[in-house]
């Protein structure tokens, strides 16, 4: 665990050096858990966010994408369910006075018998070498085994005690298992209670005529109220689906682990309507092809994992998610929920109008099912970030620090140094930046020696350094050099854009699918 926190806060204190997120009103002291996407972490977010919409929304005829306001009706919350329901498992501990998520505090307790799991799974590797099957060692190891059996047990009983509101045995198991406090040690809890998580705010002129809304604790419901208005004007015949990415909002008393919950983040959001009765189909389908769709970055298969919900939401009869491996463990980045019909029943109940689908096969009408996948694009960026980070050691005995981002997604694609600020080569380098800079977002630098330069692009996981020298102007051709071999190769100025073409294009990632 404490390596793992030592790489956490490299990935945070990066994050804050190399301008990729700044803590938000950080001359204020800052607000807790709430942050500030600086150069570099704009144009890596907002790559993160076209791979996404291209696949889900360009690549898929049959899905079309939508940008539904922040404020609705409040009463679209009541029938969403998420008056009543939207609530987190919260318990504070006496001596400390510190809050925490009951659930939360089970599963990190979980997390730990996983990390001896790991540790067992490395200790065998290393003793059995080559011909370690790690498959087989993880399903017949006696003491493995008994870890897997301890923690599947507390996570069905959790799962259990919140799916029946029993939040005496949320307590109860907390206590039984001699979970402390992180930061005292302290074991003196409260009891468990419910609280709602929605931002509440008001719309009007006058504070007498002012109508209470809610800041949209989820981009889905959006979706699901325009679903006819699409459907009609786009002409749109089952299954089809409606994409949006947007900001929601979370009053997390418990909000953590840097970017990974806010209380104010974004959401990727694909809603897919479907035939009632073959929803476990499109569940699986889509399953699949959102895994594809994070491995086609070449993070590694072994940093992905589906999770199944003991515990379903009020909406749902299935639901799985993609975990990831960050620093501080498997957590969920993404969820695959089958909804059945529920948020257009009840939209259709609050609201009085008639939310159908007229099937010209089938020549009735029915209130189509759901299958929804949802990542949360800060937590895409984390792992990004996170799995990218790497500290190298180089053969003459000194180190760097690289950022090796899928080259897709790096926010600057190709820097361009000349060698020295003089003898031509600055305004050489700059008719490059200005010819590439129409098809890729590119940098100039002159300052510092090149080697350092080299350096300081590794470190915002730049993929290409290209370098104007003396024999620039009597060949026309420059160095070029990649950032995780560190290779150079002389090549001609005018084969450039198809060199950083090949490595950038969305097309050839996304084909990997």
């Amino acid at each position: 665990m404490a390596n793992q926190d030592e790489q956490f806060k490299k990935v945070i204190s990066h994050a804050k050096e190399y301008g990729f997120v700044f803590p938000s009103s950080e001359i204020y002291d800052g607000l807790s858990a709430v942050y500030d996407y600086a150069q570099n972490g704009v144009e890596l977010k907002n790559n993160i966010r076209q791979y996404w919409w291209k696949a889900m929304v360009q690549l898929h005829e049959n899905i079309v994408g939508i940008d539904a306001a922040i404020f609705m009706h409040p009463t679209a919350w009541k029938a969403s369910g998420h008056v009543d329901a939207f609530n987190d498992p919260l318990i504070d501990n006496k001596d400390s006075k510190k809050r925490y998520r009951a659930d939360v505090l089970v599963e990190d307790y979980v997390a730990k018998i996983e990390a001896k799991i790991e540790k067992e799974v490395a200790k065998a590797e290393k003793r059995f070498g080559e011909a370690f099957d790690k498959e087989q060692f993880v399903s017949t190891n006696p003491r493995v085994l008994e870890y897997k059996a301890t923690a599947d047990a507390i996570l069905k009983r959790l799962a259990r005690s919140l799916e029946n509101e029993n939040l005496a045995d949320v307590k109860a198991l907390i206590e039984e298992l001699e979970i402390a406090d992180p930061e005292t040690g302290s074991k003196n809890w409260t009891d468990v209670k419910q609280f709602n998580l929605m931002f509440g705010t008001k719309l009007g002129a006058s504070a007498e005529s002012a109508m209470d809304l809610y800041l949209r604790p989820e981009t889905a419901q959006g979706i699901f109220v325009n679903f006819l208005n699409v459907q009609k004007t786009g002409r749109m015949k089952i299954p089809f689906g409606i994409a949006q990415t947007g900001k929601a909002f979370r009053n997390e008393i418990v909000a953590r682990q840097f970017i990974f919950r806010m209380r104010e983040f974004e959401q990727m959001e694909m809603q897919f309507f479907i035939k009632p009765g073959t929803q476990k189909e499109w569940y699986e389908e889509w399953k699949q092809t959102r895994l594809k769709w994070h491995l086609s970055l070449g993070m590694g298969a072994d940093n992905y994992r589906f999770h199944d919900h003991e515990k379903l939401a009020h909406y749902a009869d299935a639901a799985a998610d993609i975990e990831f491996k960050f620093p501080f463990g498997f957590k969920e980045l993404e969820g695959i929920h089958s909804r059945t019909d529920f948020d257009l029943g009840n939209h259709e109940k609050f609201s009085g109008r008639k939310l159908q689908y007229f099937d010209p096969e089938e020549n009735k009408s029915y209130v189509p099912y759901v299958v929804e996948t949802s990542i949360g694009l800060d937590r895409m960026f984390l792992a990004v970030l996170s799995n990218s980070l790497q500290e190298e050691e180089l053969e003459n005995n000194t180190s760097r620090t690289v950022l090796k981002l899928p080259a897709v997604l790096a926010p600057v694609k190709a820097a361009v140094l000349p060698l020295v600020k003089k003898d031509g080569l600055p305004e050489v380098a700059r008719n490059i930046v200005d010819d590439l800079k129409w098809s890729f977002n590119v940098d100039y630098d002159e300052k510092d020696a090149v080697g350092r330069r080299y350096r300081r692009q590794d470190a915002v996981g730049t993929p290409f350094c290209i370098t104007v020298d003396h024999d620039t102007l009597k060949d026309d051709t420059v160095t070029i050099r990649h950032r995780d071999t560190m290779e150079q190769k002389r090549v001609k100025i005018n084969e450039l854009k198809d060199i950083i073409q090949q490595e950038v294009d969305m097309r050839t990632w996304l084909m990997k699918m």
